[in-house]
């Protein structure tokens, strides 16, 4: 599974961010920069960007942190983390190569963790999220925050048909169009639809041990940023 989703997102690099820029007529820039206004309150001087791909999120972050914040940007697909570097030299942040499922650091490391619309990347099954959800917790320190940014399930029943709707039509025509990949973009039509509503990602937080768990859905529902403290 992790082999085939690495293969996906190295077919992808160059034009990852155009592809999610049209599909979402731009709103997931929009998005990404309310989730790091929320998660740059944190504070603290250590933060980790998880499933960080071509690092967009680390970008935003780093323009939110103060001048002896660290941002750890970190992912499995090296072309992704290439592809980052390539971007700006920006000395507040460092990346790494690693699996979010063993992070290579100690125990309640990070004061932030950040991770955004990856969270259905590492949710082959609930307990395998779970799993991840733990070792995000593990090196995160005592009152440390975790915020999650990912698309999400519209409460409206109507909406949610239409928004499925529009997943189905365009997703893998436009994705491959301006990729050439078929199946990095049949694969995101799949995952869209069937992951969890905000309500149920918040339930799936609790139990991997968060509290002060919050939501904020955006544009009628389709997506959502979840807050949590350790």
């Amino acid at each position: 599974m992790k082999k085939g989703i690495q293969s996906i997102f190295s077919e992808v690099v160059g034009t990852y961010e155009l592809v999610n820029h049209v599909l979402t007529f731009g709103l997931d820039i929009l998005w990404r920069r309310k989730a790091a206004r929320e998660a740059s309150r944190a504070g603290g001087t250590l933060w980790m960007d998880i499933c960080s791909g071509t690092g967009e999120m680390a970008f935003y972050l780093s323009r939110r942190a103060k001048q002896k914040v660290k941002i750890i940007s970190v992912d499995f697909c090296h072309p992704m983390l290439v592809r980052a570097l390539e971007k700006k030299n920006i000395p507040n942040i460092l990346f790494t190569l690693a699996e979010a499922s063993s992070l290579p650091f100690p125990d309640k490391t990070f004061d932030l963790i950040t991770i955004s619309f990856a969270t259905r990347n590492i949710n082959p099954n609930k307990d395998t999220l779970n799993n991840h959800l733990k070792e995000f917790y593990r090196v995160l320190k005592p009152g440390g925050r975790f915020v999650n940014l990912e698309t999400s399930q519209p409460s409206v029943k109507m909406l949610r048909r239409l928004f499925h709707l529009y997943i189905k039509l365009t997703v893998k025509p436009i994705g491959f169009l301006l990729s050439g990949s078929k199946a990095g973009y049949r694969y995101l039509s799949f995952t869209i639809p069937r992951f969890y509503s905000h309500e149920e990602l918040s339930s799936i937080l609790r139990e991997a041990g968060f509290a002060s768990v919050a939501h904020r859905p955006l544009f009628l529902g389709i997506s959502a940023i979840h807050t949590a403290v350790k």
